[in-house]
């Protein structure tokens, strides 16, 4: 069967450090996806799962300890785990930046693929103790950053006893992925030492991959991706998210398409009898000489409805922010009520 292992990129924002937002708000953001309607972060993610009878992966970045102390990765690990959903390996270095204590020493960079092999187990290493200290049990598999990983990267990996990668996204490919492996081959694979289980997708264009990400494919897409790595007969099929997915950009609220879009993927794997839920701990290795997946062939009306879908939520979206604005302006001026008036019957 094609193992579906759905993940979520699991982080605090150091965009939102860097703007003086302190731990606790960042974690209520970032990682409870917290918003004036409710919680759409990590345990709404479970809830959804849970419903549907699967299992989880949650990438997780120890790295903000760094800076905000360890108590805020319990925090995010040990219910997780709690709930019977795995947990692996993600790492940032954009903390380092910000850190008193460096296992780089003085080196800084946004990818871990801007780092020396050295430096590069120093990091790993220290982020893979911080998590297991968390309350994770050690972990097989790991995804960098940004995707920031190039192949002394996987070097590290497979000296430190991991099994798995999850690096490779041919969207990033060239562009701070920097994985020597053809981007349009979505099969598992040894490379370097360690096997690469790369994210999943299909071509929405001539030539141009499109990630099995909520915020990136449609309810569409994201089958025809599904059906497709089954009837190929891969091994997985790797969809991905982010613990603040299902938030709007500016995360004040719900993002109902993205949020219906991760139920459609929920129950399409569910129903799907050739397809089963899991994550890294009892993924097997691929064959010595595994055959070559190709990603599936862009159908110019299926992404020509995807983009008219995605514009109608950035619209709504556009409309919300209008009209919020325009409501603060009408409660701080005279004429900005005379002049919001105007705007909000417009909007």
């Amino acid at each position: 069967m094609t193992r579906a292992i759905i993940s979520f990129d699991t982080e605090l924002s150091a965009g939102l450090y860097q703007r003086g937002t302190d731990a606790r708000a960042n974690y209520e953001s970032s990682i409870l996806g917290r918003c004036r309607e409710g919680d759409f972060g990590i345990h709404f993610q479970m809830d959804m799962l849970e419903r549907h009878g699967l299992t989880g992966v949650w990438f997780v970045d120890p790295m903000p300890a760094l800076v905000h102390g360890r108590s805020v990765i319990d925090a995010i690990v040990q219910p997780i785990v709690a709930r019977g959903h795995e947990v692996q390996l993600h790492l940032h270095t954009e903390w380092l930046a910000f850190a008193r204590f460096n296992p780089a020493g003085r080196l800084t960079g946004r990818n871990i693929g801007d780092f020396p092999l050295a430096a590069q187990k120093r990091l790993i290493a220290f982020a893979r103790d911080t998590l297991m200290a968390a309350g994770a049990p050690r972990p097989t598999a790991f995804r960098a950053g940004n995707f920031g990983a190039n192949d002394d990267t996987l070097r590290a990996l497979a000296s430190l006893g991991f099994r798995f990668d999850s690096s490779f996204n041919g969207a990033w490919a060239g562009r701070g992925c920097e994985i020597s492996l053809d981007a349009g081959n979505l099969g598992m694979r040894e490379h370097c030492g360690i096997v690469e289980v790369p994210v999943s997708g299909l071509l929405d264009r001539a030539n141009r991959f499109r990630p099995a990400q909520l915020c990136a494919m449609s309810e569409e897409e994201m089958r025809d991706a599904l059906d497709h790595s089954a009837a190929s007969g891969a091994i997985q099929f790797s969809a991905f998210s982010h613990s603040f997915e299902l938030l709007s950009r500016d995360r004040a609220v719900p993002n109902r398409l993205a949020i219906e879009r991760m139920e459609a993927l929920c129950r399409a794997v569910a129903d799907d009898p050739r397809v089963s839920s899991g994550g890294f701990a009892t993924l097997p290795a691929p064959p010595a000489r595994p055959g070559r997946i190709a990603a599936a062939a862009p159908k110019p009306l299926r992404t020509a409805r995807r983009i008219a879908e995605q514009a109608a939520g950035h619209l709504a979206h556009e409309i919300r922010y209008v009209r919020d604005l325009v409501a603060i302006t009408i409660n701080t001026s005279r004429w900005g009520k005379i002049l919001g008036g105007v705007f909000l019957a417009v909007a």
